[in-house]
Order: C-alpha cells, then structure tokens, then sequence
C-alpha cells in the first residue's frame, strides 16, 4: 500500500479536523496519566525497563536460533509453522489453508502483522467473509478505514459516528448510547464466534522454550478465536519472541502498564498448539505464520534494528507532541506515531513515499522517555533524516538553506551579524506583541499556532547584567 498524498498534506488535513484533534488528545490524556499511575504502583519501575530492554536485545541479537527453537516447539505441540519472507508469501498460505478447510467466516482477534498484509482483503477476494472481534477493529473495518492508534484503533470515532456505523451494518436504528452499542456488538459478534470456520490472531510474544504464542486482550475476544473455530492462524513478525516464561513474566508487567496504564490486562491467554486427545476445546488445526516483510532489513542494519525491539504498548504515540495533534491516520500506514514513522519507511523500502515521515518529529524525546524498552526512537528519526538526505531526497532550497546555516553559525562574527540582521527583519511583521501570520519561512507554524514577538533584549544582551546580580562570584563568573 502506497499513499496517494504526501505526510505534510494529511497532516495538514488532519490540523483541520477540530474533532480528531479533541479525540485524541482527550484519549491520549487518558492513557498517558493511566501510564504514569501504573508505572509507579510498581516498586522499580527503571529496573523493569533495563530488563525488558536486555531480553529484547538478546532476542534481536540471537534471532536465529531463538526461531529455530520456536519452529521445533510448535511442531512438537503439534502445530505447523510457515516461514514467510513477503507479505503476498503470508496471504497465500492463509488462503490455502482456507480453501483447503472450505472455510466460509474467518474471525480475527487484533493483529496489526495481518493490517500489514491486507489479509482481510486478500480473503474477501477468494469468497472467505473475515470479521474483526477487537470492538475497535470491528468499528474500523465497518467504516473501511486503517486504526488510527496501536491499541486504540478507533480513538478518532465518536458514539454518533459509531452509531451510525452499526445502523447501518443492522439495518435498523441504534442509539449512541454505550450501552446499546455495547449490546449490538456483543450480539452480532457472537454469531460470528459460533460459526468461524477459522480464527485469526496476532501474536504479543511466542514463548521460545514451550513453543506458545501468547495473546493480551481485555474484551476476552481473543480466547474465543482461539478456542472456537476449528483452525487457529497465529501471524507473528518474527522479532515477537520472548526466551522464557519467565521473560514473558517482564512483558506482562511492562507492557499494559505502558500502553492502557493497566498494572494486568484483563486476559492473558497462552495457546500451545492444537486440541489434544482428551481435551474438550480448542482448534483442530494451529498454524503459526512467521513473518518478515522487511523485517530482515531492520536486522541486518545497525542503525536501526533497535526499532525491532519494539513490544507495540503504544507509549510513544501517546507522548508525542505531532501525533496528539495529527492522530494516527496521517501517517498513511498501518504504525503511526514515533515508531510508524521509524520502522515505515524501512519496511516498505520506499524513500520516496515514506521518507518524508521522519520529518513529523520535534526530536523532543519524550518517545525515548516513554519507550518501556528504552528504544532511542529520536536518535533512530536522526538516522533517518540523515539517511534521506544523504540518498540526495532534500530539496535544492533547503541544501542550500543548511549550507548557509554551517557557515553562519560556524562563526562567531558572522553568528552575530545575521540574527541582528534577522532580528530587524521580523520586527517589520510585529502585530499587536505577536508575529503576523504570514512571516515568509514561518508559515508553515503561524498556520495552525501563536508565534511571539522577538524580545527587544536578547539573552546575549542580558547577560553581563545578570552575571553582576548573580551572588556568590567568584574570578567574575557566576556560580550555582
């Protein structure tokens, strides 16, 4: 999937979008406090990272063999494991096994590894109905759109517009009241569990030591996909892989804490394989499809494969500044937020569609900061900045903007004679305290936000005042 319009155009429609922008600053709100409240129920929080951070790290560095010991588990549970380089690799597999099974209704639990593929289109083109259970993802795919968050696909959805969603998918009016809504999914929803003739999932983590695929949800849908159907289709990127049950313990805590604030999510359900004799539930069949598509190229470069220690709890969009104003959709893909615009442009292999994302950062850190495994998602947007200009993708205007800025600000004298330059320069569009919004170069923030008048005194200016008040001098220079 390629977008039709550049990141600083959907930004730019999306800035327009009063609605979205309530929505998801009031829902990122949410869950950044639920995060922070979570975070400091646990007694070292900083502790937990490090560890979360070292597990990932020595999954990503040893990935090979911890795949092969994954492989052999699961086929000595009894399950099948597909190796897939490419996503038309993953709807081919899926889709024989579909018409192999005959299958008619696939119901799927939240997988953004299967957004990634557009396996729901791929199945409705052979005759298969598939069905989202994750209440969020059941919204969005009724109104044909991507999720707009990691673990809130539809933050950008009211009651009304909801509403009007499931008027229309019941032929017959709902009110946008919670509850009636609440109702009419777990109505139709449960039709649909009791007559998949598959079930599709994605994958938290897989447990290298037992072979299992570990699943967290909070609606419980996602244990009935897996013990419902017949067959079980678990679709896992290939990094999604913890060593141990114990290591699995660590993401337990660090990652709804970090996405929904929650110290538990509601369900954790562990699947190692299919049914097996004497037992009353369970699929017939367990498929694991393991997925690259792209992925190996994050591996095999050191300047970016720390993006692939990535657990998808969302913390990063929820911090960052661009995102809680554009929302989730003006990234034009499958990831949003920091992480979407790190790992996109690397997975699709396109710099001229997806180069311009990393640009849609204030390089703040607060990414960083929020990461639970400590990913350095601003140092990884540098890289790519870096990386997009040295493929020679950056305008002649702004080369030869940057080269005039090295040489002014690689000199003092000439440093100081351009900002006073400057300086006199913007005060022709001083109105009423506040820059004008049409300041040739500052268009693009006077747009959307305040800009204030320079001071008439610099800092430059007022420092040898403030080094003669400061107290406590000592050889003329402030201490403290």
């Amino acid at each position: 999937m390629t977008p039709r319009s550049t990141m600083k155009e959907r930004a730019s429609a999306a800035l327009r979008d009063e609605f979205l922008r309530r929505a998801v600053k009031t829902t990122t709100d949410k869950l950044f406090l639920g995060r922070r409240l979570a975070q400091q129920s646990y007694e070292d929080w900083e502790r937990l990272r490090d560890r979360g951070r070292a597990i990932r790290a020595h999954v990503i560095d040893n990935l090979d063999f911890y795949l092969g010991r994954l492989t052999d588990r699961v086929r000595a549970n009894g399950g099948q494991v597909h190796l897939c380089r490419e996503a038309a690799d993953v709807v081919r597999v899926v889709t024989e096994i579909a018409a192999r099974r005959g299958a008619r209704s696939v119901i799927k639990s939240k997988s953004m590894v299967s957004e990634e593929v557009r396996l729901n289109r791929a199945l409705e083109e052979i005759g298969v109905r598939a069905v989202e259970t994750d209440l969020g993802e059941y919204i969005v795919q009724l109104a044909g759109e991507m999720p707009s968050h990691i673990i809130g696909p539809a933050i950008h959805k009211n009651r009304q517009q909801i509403a009007e969603l499931f008027s229309r998918e019941a032929g017959r009016p709902v009110a946008p009241d919670t509850e009636s809504l609440a109702a009419f999914a777990r109505r139709r929803l449960r039709e649909e569990f009791l007559r998949a003739d598959i079930g599709i999932t994605g994958c938290n983590f897989a447990v290298a030591e037992t072979g299992s695929v570990c699943l967290f949800t909070n609606e419980g849908n996602g244990r009935m996909v897996t013990s419902l159907p017949p067959v079980h289709i678990a679709v896992m990127g290939m990094e999604r892989i913890v060593p141990t049950l114990e290591d699995l313990e660590v993401m337990m805590h660090l990652l709804p804490r970090s996405g929904t604030g929650q110290k538990l999510t509601s369900y954790v359900t562990i699947v190692s394989g299919p049914r097996r004799e004497g037992e009353s539930d369970g699929p017939e069949e367990f498929h694991l499809v393991i997925v690259d598509n792209g992925r190996s190229r994050l591996l095999r470069d050191p300047r970016f494969r720390e993006a692939l220690y990535c657990i998808r709890c969302g913390a990063c969009l929820n911090v960052c500044p661009v995102y809680r104003q554009i929302g989730g959709h003006a990234y034009g893909w499958v990831y949003p937020g920091p992480i979407g615009a790190v790992i996109t442009p690397l997975l699709q292999d396109d710099l001229d569609r997806w180069g311009d994302l990393p640009f849609a950062s204030t390089l703040c850190a607060a990414c960083s900061e929020a990461c639970p495994v400590k990913i350095p998602l601003h140092d990884l947007l540098v890289r790519h900045r870096a990386r997009y200009v040295a493929a020679g993708k950056a305008g002649m205007a702004e080369r030869a903007a940057f080269r005039a800025f090295r040489r002014v600000f690689g000199a003092a004298k000439k440093y100081k004679v351009a900002v006073g330059a400057a300086e006199k320069l913007l005060r022709l569009w001083v109105r009423d305290g506040h820059m004008a919004p049409r300041v040739p170069g500052l268009k693009g923030w006077t747009d959307s936000r305040d800009f204030p008048a320079l001071a008439r005194r610099r800092f430059r200016d007022l420092w040898p005042e403030l080094e003669k008040e400061s107290p406590g001098q000592k050889g003329g220079k402030a201490h403290g």
